[in-house]
């Protein structure tokens, strides 16, 4: 779920005040991955209890898909799973690298863009990882699925799975 940006620093001062945590993720276009893994993490967050200490988002390193909803075969994939979004694509900002505790993206090309966004911000705050530094079977990547099949996002879908509950285990 997005939220202004005057929003986003109203909330993260609460956060913040309160002990709470926040996590953003990021692929390219925010309409695959990404939005998969804030559903992922936010459905655990919220079995685990603790929803309410944690601000969730996601976002893309580029502007071509903001507004649109995610990609529909990822959509399907999340309600197999007994998981609905309703989020929307938007771009990362400078305010991200301030208000995001975590900055959690997909591949090199994510991070290397991140960064490079990073150095127009003085003094930033977010830890910005690979989600895939958090996986248990040790696959760094999580592949874009946006040109395979269903298949390819049932793959993301798991490996989200298994990185989110590592990092959450983590920030616990």
């Amino acid at each position: 779920m997005s939220y202004p940006i005057d929003w986003q620093r109203t909330l993260q001062s609460n956060m913040a005040a309160t002990g709470g945590k926040s996590v953003l993720f990021v692929c390219l276009g925010n309409i695959c991955r990404s939005p998969i893994a804030e559903a992922v993490f936010q459905k655990l967050v919220t079995d685990a209890g603790t929803v309410d200490k944690w601000f969730i988002d996601s976002g893309a390193t580029s502007d071509w898909n903001t507004g649109s909803s995610p990609d529909s075969r990822g959509l399907d994939c999340l309600k197999s799973h007994g998981i609905e979004t309703s989020h929307r694509a938007r771009q990362v900002t400078k305010e991200d690298f301030m208000n995001f505790e975590y900055i959690l993206c997909m591949d090199d090309s994510n991070m290397s863009e991140l960064k490079r966004k990073a150095k127009s911000v003085s003094n930033y705050s977010a830890k910005i990882e690979l989600l895939g530094s958090y996986d248990p079977q040790k696959q760094l990547i999580i592949k874009d699925p946006y040109y395979g099949s269903q298949e390819d996002f049932e793959t993301v879908y798991e490996q989200c799975v298994r990185c989110c509950k590592v990092f959450l285990e983590n920030n616990s």
